[in-house]
């Protein structure tokens, strides 16, 4: 069984919350169709949209890097999300990195954008019958990242589709971020366990997704 980062924290705080706590975190760790990056991703990316950048970041920090997952892609997920959740948080973000001691960005050339395609090039098109200057800020902001380096296109979605659930955006983004994490190889196993996972940072959020982005059960 994964040994959760800040648990005798807890247990200082308060015995009780603390086993409820650790019994959810379990929930997410033995979850088994995401990767252990990506089970970090995932706890990471939550810290964003809460904000909760003070002892729950520092212990996903934590469990992180026990999982292997490199200082470099700690902050290509930051870097990614930006947009997503919005950049003044990421400045305090970055900020709490350097107090956590994370080792300085070793990529420091400038950032090239890639041409769009496929499903992100289709979500821009959308875009512009709405608003033509919404559309040409966003795929600027598009074409920065998803061909970067340190992150999959799979880890990039998932990341995403956390967003979506914390912020409800329930339709189109979803959608897209659905289809682009299949692209990369994530099936409805991979969501189900997403879903699930989330449930500890919210139960209402998380009932409102899965009727979004997972297919309903049909029952006699």
């Amino acid at each position: 069984m994964t040994q959760l980062a800040g648990a005798d924290a807890l247990a200082v705080l308060d015995p009780a919350f603390a086993q409820l706590a650790v019994g959810a975190g379990h929930n997410l760790w033995g979850l088994t169709h995401l990767t252990m990056r990506e089970k970090s991703f995932v706890c990471l990316t939550a810290d964003l949209c809460h904000p909760h950048l003070d002892a729950p970041l520092a212990m996903h920090v934590q469990m992180a890097l026990a999982n292997g997952v490199e200082p470099e892609a700690i902050r290509e997920l930051y870097r990614h999300v930006a947009p997503y959740v919005g950049y003044p948080i990421l400045v305090s973000a970055f900020q709490r990195l350097t107090e956590l001691g994370l080792p300085e960005a070793q990529d420091t050339g400038p950032v090239t954008p890639v041409p769009l395609s496929g499903a992100l090039a289709r979500a821009v098109r959308d875009l512009e019958d709405v608003d033509s200057g919404l559309a040409a800020f966003t795929e600027d902001q598009l074409a920065q990242r998803w061909a970067r380096p340190y992150l999959s296109v799979r880890e990039r979605a998932i990341a995403c589709l956390v967003v979506d659930v914390f912020y409800q955006t329930l339709g189109q983004p979803m959608r897209l971020h659905a289809e682009l994490a299949r692209s990369a190889g994530a099936t409805e196993e991979t969501f189900r366990d997403l879903i699930r996972g989330l449930a500890e940072f919210g139960l209402a959020r998380t009932w409102a997704a899965a009727r979004a982005l997972l297919p309903q059960r049909v029952c006699d």
